[in-house]
């Protein structure tokens, strides 16, 4: 059977809905796996009048959930949380309303994956703005998932066909970066991207690169003592497994030396996703490592500049589903190894 994925709505005043709809209906999507819409029926209707196509929403009970088949070509499977009133899209705008349903949905979703009724979850873009003004005041959705689910730690692994990259530091002003880095964090991002690694990706025996804070990983301490003092202890610690570094990242990148690595863990966002955004060029997947279910999403934001008028590329949350359905699969085959 095939593996269902619930996808989130996102913000109803960005370009989630229309990327959403737009990749659940690719027939090389539908191929592997059997999309279900998780969000108010009008709000996805109004952005497929925006497509000049028509969809036929096809709303589910709970109960119905798991024995889902494949819609028709032009209908989508659609499920509505409880509690969700009517919304009239305003595309570009900031919105509590908004802020809302897209957590309604997240939660939704999540409940539907730790139960069992969906395989895999795929978070349309949200806005933050719109969330806090909810009162939710999570800095994005890695740390509300690890919430939501109960983990002790989460790890933000962005992936491309050339380079996956693990932040040890996500959505932390650039000025305390350095003051929130510590030997315990530092270590258990290592640990959760092994694990990832080694049951999601199926890589017998990975090897991870690890950048350096400063410029030239600290010069030996004359740019920075974190180097020395944080970041190559925990690396000394992990004795039995391919962990190396730290290297300067302009010279680790300039290099091309990612395709060495299974993967790269950069110190905080920007030093490694410039990189990896700028090589797969609208293509990566946000993988949030360390959930107790699997979770993708697209590597864009909500883009309200061209919300609601049919501009938007799906292509990332084609990929985010694609390879939500893999890391479903490859978790599913691992445990029955296990069981053997």
């Amino acid at each position: 059977m095939k593996p269902i994925v619930a996808i989130t709505v996102g913000d109803c005043n960005g370009i989630g809905p229309e990327v959403a709809i737009k990749a659940a209906l690719l027939p090389r999507i539908r191929s592997k796996c059997i999309p279900l819409l998780i969000g108010p029926e009008d709000v996805f209707a109004y952005y497929a009048g925006k497509l000049g196509r028509k969809v036929n929403f096809l709303p589910l009970e709970i109960c119905e959930v798991r024995r889902l088949g494949n819609s028709s070509r032009d209908s989508l499977n659609l499920f509505i949380p409880s509690g969700f009133t009517r919304y009239q899209p305003t595309p570009g705008k900031i919105s509590r309303g908004a802020g809302a349903i897209a957590a309604t949905a997240i939660e939704c979703a999540v409940r539907l994956a730790m139960d069992g009724h969906a395989n895999a979850i795929v978070t349309a873009p949200i806005s933050k703005r719109s969330l806090h003004k909810t009162g939710i005041l999570y800095p994005g959705h890695t740390e509300f998932l690890q919430a939501l689910t109960g983990s002790k730690r989460s790890v933000m692994i962005l992936s491309s066909s050339s380079m996956k990259v693990g932040l040890a530091s996500v959505h932390v002003p650039l000025r305390k970066i350095s003051t929130s880095l510590t030997r315990s964090g530092l270590k258990s991002t290592i640990r959760v991207t092994l694990e990832a690694l080694r049951n999601d990706w199926r890589i017998r025996r990975p090897r991870i690169a690890i950048l350096g804070l400063n410029p030239h990983a600290g010069e030996n301490g004359d740019i920075g003592r974190e180097e020395l003092e944080i970041i190559r202890p925990v690396i000394r610690s992990f004795k039995s497994s391919k962990v190396e570094g730290p290297f300067p990242a302009d010279a680790f990148f300039g290099r091309l030396s990612t395709s060495r690595y299974d993967a790269i863990v950069a110190m905080y966002h920007d030093q490694g996703l410039i990189p990896l955004k700028m090589s797969a060029r609208g293509t990566a997947v946000n993988v949030t490592a360390g959930l107790p279910i699997v979770r993708t999403s697209p590597d864009h934001g909500t883009a309200f500049d061209i919300a609601g008028k049919n501009k938007a590329n799906p292509e990332s949350m084609a990929r985010a589903i694609e390879l939500a359905v893999l890391l479903a699969r490859n978790r599913t085959s691992n445990t029955r190894r296990q069981v053997q």
